[in-house]
């Protein structure tokens, strides 16, 4: 019987740690979306604007599709400020949110984007 009710309570305890690690998740998603979405998209349109020519219109367009791009999803604006170095990994790490990077990239790999041939 006693068994029975130290097992109850562990996994009890365990659930709750899974909650706790799931509100910490939740709250790093929000932090993407309050914290580094407007400085991601202030630095794309001003790249767009920087990259104009003739070739490269970079015209209302064009930024509303790239936009839309890198903010469609929490993986790109992270990735995106990654990229740009708005962030870096000591700021995730500094943070506490290296291990919830590494876990967003993971559940949303289908939607980053895919590594140019010049990267490669």
């Amino acid at each position: 019987m006693e068994i029975i009710a130290i097992l109850a309570l562990l996994s009890l305890v365990w659930l709750l740690w899974q909650l706790v690690k799931a509100k910490r998740f939740t709250r790093f998603k929000q932090q993407i979306d309050s914290e580094l979405k407007d400085k991601v998209i202030a630095n794309i349109i001003e790249e767009l604007a920087l990259t104009r020519c003739e070739q490269f219109p970079n015209n209302d367009c064009h930024q509303t599709a790239t936009l839309a791009y890198w903010t469609q999803y929490k993986s790109r604006i992270l990735h995106a400020a990654l990229a740009r170095e708005i962030i870096d990994q000591q700021w995730l790490i500094d943070s506490g949110n290296l291990r919830n990077a590494q876990h967003l990239f993971f559940i949303e790999r289908q939607y980053l984007p895919l590594p140019s041939q010049s990267e490669a």
